[in-house]
């Protein structure tokens, strides 16, 4: 079996301040920092980190997971010929890595890692 675990979650809305109280008060989790970097502790021992995103409206409002692979550029070559598309390409974050976005061929979104 592959190991490609899902390592983080993202949350995209238009007004981060509703968003964030909305989920902090419903689920009691922890949302620190603010715009587009707030970072959600939900409180599990074996806590799956997340963030709250505010974006342009044409992304609308999503949830979407993040999966951690070896070599974004095959995976997405991949998923092209599984019939899906890359919606974002890869994006580096110094220090991090860089993640990519894909779309699976019913429309899925999700985003795809690969640690520095």
């Amino acid at each position: 079996m592959a190991n490609h675990p899902v390592i983080h979650f993202e949350i995209g809305c238009h007004d981060g301040e509703k968003t964030r109280d909305f989920f902090a008060q419903l689920f009691g989790w922890e949302i620190s920092g603010r715009d587009a970097g707030m970072v959600i502790g939900t409180g599990s021992a074996k806590d799956l980190s997340g963030h709250i995103v505010e974006l342009a409206p044409e992304w609308g409002n999503y949830v979407t997971i993040y999966v951690e692979v070896e070599d974004l550029e095959a995976y997405l070559k991949k998923a092209n010929e599984l019939g899906g598309k890359t919606l974002v390409p890869p994006v580096t974050l110094p220090g991090q890595g860089s993640f990519a976005w894909l779309a699976a061929p019913e429309g899925n979104i999700i985003g795809i890692w690969q640690p520095e």
